[in-house]
């Protein structure tokens, strides 16, 4: 599979699939896009209504691990400990992630981008006091979890490029991957994805997006 490293219009670089015609964010900005969907309307906003000290945290598509180490930043801020698990199938190679520039955008002094990326694949590594990462290389099809989550952060392609995981079954095994109250949020909010959560379970709500992008959705599990 070609990929390419691009930049997008925040100055954040993203990793680009011309097979696919897809990119890993959106060419508007990676990470304003991340920040947006993942952090405050996913992070931020659970940790708003829940006032808890540990999260679990499940991320479809751990790719250029952006989202990852935003949440290992935010989890430094808030002084709440993250269990991440993400899972992946197509993990970036040495030379990609190097040419990767989110580690001076973000001022990231203890290099945490890194040590997500140089941590052993299938086992959980305490990167920092307040983030533990495991990274699992398989296909989410194939996944089975060991325990529920409070948050998941649904980043696939989208559904023109892998629609077999935009599916009514997907979201029924996301659900039932959560906790009560637990939520899921994505970039994704196309008519047929959302009745598809809606038909696994989910109570789905639209809200704005990032630039370039007019909505984007999070849909809890009553």
């Amino acid at each position: 599979m070609e990929r390419k490293i691009i930049t997008t219009k925040d100055g954040s670089y993203t990793v680009q699939v011309p097979d696919w015609n897809v990119t890993y964010h959106s060419t508007h900005g990676a990470v304003q896009e991340s920040m947006h969907v993942f952090i405050q309307t996913g992070l931020q906003y659970l940790l708003q209504q829940q006032h808890t000290e540990k999260i679990y945290v499940f991320e479809m598509g751990f790719g250029t691990g952006l989202n990852a180490l935003l949440t290992a930043i935010e989890a430094q801020k808030t002084d709440v400990a993250i269990y991440y698990t993400a899972v992946e199938l197509y993990p970036l190679s040495a030379s990609e992630i190097a040419a990767l520039n989110y580690d001076e955008l973000l001022n990231d002094n203890t290099h945490l981008f890194h040590q997500l990326h140089q941590c052993k694949w299938n086992e959980a590594v305490a990167i920092t006091d307040h983030f533990t990462l495991e990274k699992i290389k398989a296909n989410l099809l194939d996944y089975t979890p060991h325990q529920l989550f409070n948050l998941i952060y649904y980043d696939a392609f989208d559904p023109a490029a892998q629609p077999e995981l935009w599916t009514q079954a997907i979201f029924e095994k996301l659900y039932n991957m959560l906790t009560d109250n637990g939520i899921l949020v994505t970039y994704c909010s196309k008519g047929d994805v959302r009745r598809a959560m809606q038909a696994a379970g989910f109570r789905v709500t639209k809200l704005p997006g990032p630039p370039g992008k007019r909505e984007i959705v999070r849909a809890a599990h009553p």
